[in-house]
């Protein structure tokens, strides 16, 4: 594989953080408050970051299972089609995460959630790196930084929100 195709290959998943950044960066841009920042920061983090990023392993695993595997570095099994389902999960809650009607502790719970998945991935893809020497695209770079990323700000950024609305909520009288 040439050094090119590489790259592009493991520098794809990072384009779904891109485009969560940039898009919430663009939509700031003028925000009336910090709450209003860290709503539209969530929103764009759940739907493009995590949802899109999870919907397209879904197509991917569904529609070229082969590629995916040789991607990752692996020979094809039907661990593929269960990947697919497991991301199609992730996708529908970070969609819900996305919603205007998702609340802090749901967008903690969805990042929690897609965390024990992705996290765990690392994990694997990690020890593949250095007991076997897997070096694919699908194996290093790129995916460990969306597997690790992608949940997590989701957590810190909900969590943010939420002590700031704490903040703003008058104390309660004992």
């Amino acid at each position: 594989m040439d050094m090119l195709s590489y790259l592009t290959k493991t520098s794809f998943p990072l384009l779904w953080l891109l485009i969560a950044v940039v898009g919430a960066v663009v939509r700031t841009r003028h925000s009336p408050s910090r709450a209003a920042t860290l709503e539209t920061w969530q929103r764009w983090w759940a739907g493009a970051a995590l949802g899109c990023g999870s919907l397209w392993l879904v197509i991917a695993f569904l529609v070229v299972p082969d590629e995916m595997a040789a991607t990752i570095g692996f020979a094809r099994t039907p661990f593929e089609f269960e990947i697919a389902f497991a991301n199609l999960a992730l996708a529908v809650l970070a969609f819900r995460a996305a919603s205007s009607s998702a609340t802090t502790r749901e967008r903690v719970l969805v990042g929690l959630g897609a965390g024990m998945f992705l996290w765990g991935a690392v994990i694997g893809h990690v020890h593949q790196w250095f007991a076997a020497g897997n070096h694919a695209p699908g194996n290093t770079g790129g995916i460990l930084v969306y597997d690790v990323l992608a949940p997590a700000v989701l957590i810190v950024l909900a969590l943010r929100a939420q002590r700031l609305s704490g903040a703003n909520e008058p104390a309660l009288a004992s």
